[in-house]
């Protein structure tokens, strides 16, 4: 099956608008941060999600703004060495950031609540990373039992492909963190026509997306189109090899929703003719194995 779009709100411009187009369109999921839109994209985001009840919301904690450090930091759950880096997977930060998501998205309980690039905690130290991993799934286990959150995962940019950590790994961590049963749900990492590491590694049956599937995960496809920048790098010719009559931008949107193991296409878009192009991509037959694996041969050789 083709993977679903979802609404990613990271470089995205109107916010709101493209919230209550997502939900209209039949998106199940808006995936955020507290550090997005320069702190702002959660308040955004709440009147669209309290019209909307059943869009699923995903959100971080690890990245933090400038402002929310300092907050942090007056409400006693960082210092001030720890706000100046910008990023925490400290328990008492995240708990604390876990109830500031609910209040800024006016959500009682949010539905996947996802480690931040947490391999930006402790780099090059895989056991002092795991040990923070752990702690902090142990702190997400704690407000899935108070009912504030559903499920948690990591958000990741280079985790996975670094081995910083494996899908096995943070079932582990998880399983340690909760004694036994656990909710870890979701790994989102990127996945396109630039970055094709993951997708190259599912059609062989490795890497995390084979390993999340197996482990029942959700995976969110983040940088569908590297930032906005893959349209301009494929020409028509590329685009129609990979599936007659699409645009440059639905091919690559397509490569990503067909890639096995992908669930979620997270696509920041804020106007109505590319949300429409996208869409539109996703509703075609997904691409075969075989198709994928001559489009990864064909740009890696290129």
């Amino acid at each position: 099956m083709t993977a679903q779009l979802a609404l990613g709100t990271y470089r995205c411009r109107a916010i709101p608008e493209a919230a209550v187009r997502a939900a209209a369109s039949g998106a199940q999921w808006v995936d955020t941060a507290p550090n997005y839109a320069t702190g702002q994209a959660q308040t955004l985001l709440a009147p669209a999600l309290a019209a909307h009840p059943l869009l699923n919301v995903s959100t971080k904690t690890g990245y933090f703004t400038a402002a929310t450090g300092t907050d942090a930091v007056n409400d006693g759950v960082l210092n001030q060495d720890q706000a100046a880096a910008g990023h925490s997977l400290a328990p008492d930060y995240v708990r604390w950031q876990t109830g500031r998501n609910r209040e800024q998205l006016g959500r009682d309980r949010l539905d996947l609540v996802l480690l931040h690039n947490p391999e930006r905690a402790h780099p090059g130290d895989r056991p002092a990373l795991h040990r923070a991993v752990r702690d902090a799934f142990a702190v997400l286990e704690e407000e899935v039992a108070a009912g504030h959150v559903a499920a948690y995962g990591i958000a990741t940019w280079a985790g996975l492909e670094e081995e910083a950590f494996t899908v096995g790994e943070l079932f582990a961590l998880a399983a340690e963190a909760a004694g036994g049963q656990h909710h870890l749900a979701a790994v989102q990492l990127p996945v396109n026509l630039v970055m094709m590491t993951p997708i190259v590694q599912a059609l062989h049956g490795r890497g995390p997306l084979p390993a999340a599937v197996d482990a029942g995960l959700r995976v969110m496809a983040s940088a569908p189109l590297y930032g906005g920048e893959l349209p301009a790098m494929v020409d028509q010719e590329l685009a129609d090899f990979i599936r007659p009559g699409l645009t440059p931008a639905q091919a690559c949107i397509l490569a990503v929703a067909s890639c096995p193991g992908v669930t979620n296409v997270l696509l920041a878009a804020s106007g109505a003719p590319h949300w429409k192009e996208a869409a539109d991509a996703v509703a075609q037959p997904s691409l075969t194995a075989a198709k994928l694996r001559e489009i990864t041969g064909v740009l890696a050789s290129s």
